[in-house]
C-alpha cells in the first residue's frame, strides 16, 4: 500500500458513523445540559457539529469558546435556523445525520437505539426518529409518527431526526428562507416527496425544552402571533402539487393504514377553510382547537410551545 494509500485509509476510519448537527443562536444557556447529554451516550461513535449562527451573548460565545475539541465550532453571520444546519451539514463527515436543537436533550440510549434502526432500515427509509419527552414549561410525552397524508396538515415527526445523508440530499437541506418558523415542516415535506419514509423508535428518547413565556422559542412565538394561517399558506404554496384536491385524495389512499390519524373529512375541511376564511379568524379557530386539544390530553400538562401532533388528529 502506498503512502497516499495509507493516509486515505486513515482518512475514511477516522470519519465518524455519526455527525451530530447542533445549530446554536444565543444559547449558551443550555450548552452545559446539550453537551452532558452526549457525553452520556452509550454509542459513542459520533462527532459534534455547532454552527453559531451569528451569537451576540456574551455568555453563548464563551461557552462556546470553552468547548476546546469537545465539539467542532463553526461560526457564521446570523442566517436562521435553516442556514445554520445546512452549514452544519456541510461540514460534517458521516453519513448518518442527528439534527439536534441547542436547547434540546437526549437519553444515554437515543443514539444507540436510532443509528442502528437506520442502518438495518431498507433504503427508502430516510430517516428514525423517537417520541419526545416534554420539559421546561410543559410536561409529558408527545408520540411522533410519519404517515404522507398527515403530514400535509400538521408536521408529526418535528424535531430529532437522525437521517440518511443521501435522503437530506435528495430533499435539498432546509429552505434558508423559511426564518419565520416551520421550516421543519417544510423539510418533512420534501423528505416525503422525495420517495423517503420514516420509521418511529416508540420510546420518549427526544427530551424537548419547552421555552417559557419570559424567555420565548420561535414556537411560542407562532403561538402567541397567531401566525398558523401565513406560515400554513406558505407551506401550501411551495408543496402546491401536494395540496390539489386529486393529491391529497390520493396521498390518503396510500396512506391508509394504521399510522394515519387525520381523517379525510378534517383534512379536505382545514385545508377549505383555510383558503376561505381571512387569517385572523383561521387563526381564532386554530387556537381554539389547541387549547382543547391540550386540555383533553392527560399526558401532557398545560403550557405553551409543545410539538404536539395537530388537533386535526383528535376523533
Amino acid at each position: 500500500m502506498t503512502a497516499a494509500e495509507t493516509t486515505s485509509e486513515r482518512g475514511r476510519e477516522a470519519r465518524p458513523a455519526v455527525s451530530v448537527v447542533v445549530p446554536c443562536y444565543n444559547g449558551g444557556r443550555f450548552l452545559d445540559a446539550l453537551m452532558r447529554s452526549l457525553t452520556r451516550q452509550t454509542y459513542r461513535d459520533f462527532e459534534i457539529v455547532i454552527v453559531d449562527d451569528g451569537s451576540r451573548d456574551p455568555a453563548t460565545l464563551h461557552k462556546l469558546s470553552a468547548l476546546g475539541g469537545a465539539a467542532r465550532v463553526i461560526r457564521q453571520e446570523n442566517a436562521g435556523p435553516s442556514a445554520a444546519r445546512n452549514a452544519g451539514v456541510r461540514a460534517a463527515r458521516a453519513d448518518v445525520l442527528f439534527m439536534l436543537d441547542c436547547d434540546d436533550t437526549i437519553e444515554p440510549s437515543f443514539l444507540a437505539e436510532t443509528v442502528p434502526l437506520l442502518q438495518a432500515s431498507p433504503a427508502d427509509v430516510g430517516m428514525v426518529f423517537s417520541d419526545i419527552r416534554l420539559s421546561g414549561a410543559e410536561s409529558g410525552i408527545s408520540t411522533r409518527y410519519f404517515n404522507r397524508f398527515d403530514l400535509l396538515f400538521t408536521n408529526t415527526l418535528s424535531s430529532g431526526l437522525v437521517m440518511r445523508r443521501c435522503a437530506f440530499d435528495a430533499a435539498g437541506g432546509y429552505d434558508e428562507a423559511m426564518r419565520d418558523g416551520y421550516e421543519d415542516w417544510d423539510f418533512s415535506l420534501r423528505l416525503a416527496r422525495a420517495g423517503y419514509r420514516g420509521v418511529r423508535l416508540a420510546k420518549p428518547l427526544y427530551i424537548y425544552q419547552i421555552a417559557s413565556a419570559a424567555a420565548p422559542s420561535r414556537s411560542t412565538e407562532i403561538d402567541s402571533k397567531r401566525l398558523y394561517a401565513a406560515l400554513w399558506r406558505n407551506i401550501r404554496e411551495r408543496h402546491a402539487e401536494s395540496y390539489t384536491v386529486p393529491a391529497m385524495l390520493r396521498q390518503w389512499r396510500e396512506s391508509r393504514n394504521s399510522t394515519g390519524r387525520v381523517p379525510l373529512w378534517k383534512g379536505i375541511a382545514a385545508y377549505l377553510l383555510a383558503l376561505v376564511l381571512p387569517d385572523a379568524v383561521f387563526n381564532l379557530m386554530i387556537a381554539h382547537l389547541h387549547r382543547g386539544a391540550r386540555a383533553d390530553r392527560p399526558d401532557v400538562a398545560p403550557g405553551r410551545g409543545a410539538p404536539a401532533a395537530s388537533p386535526l388528529t383528535q376523533s
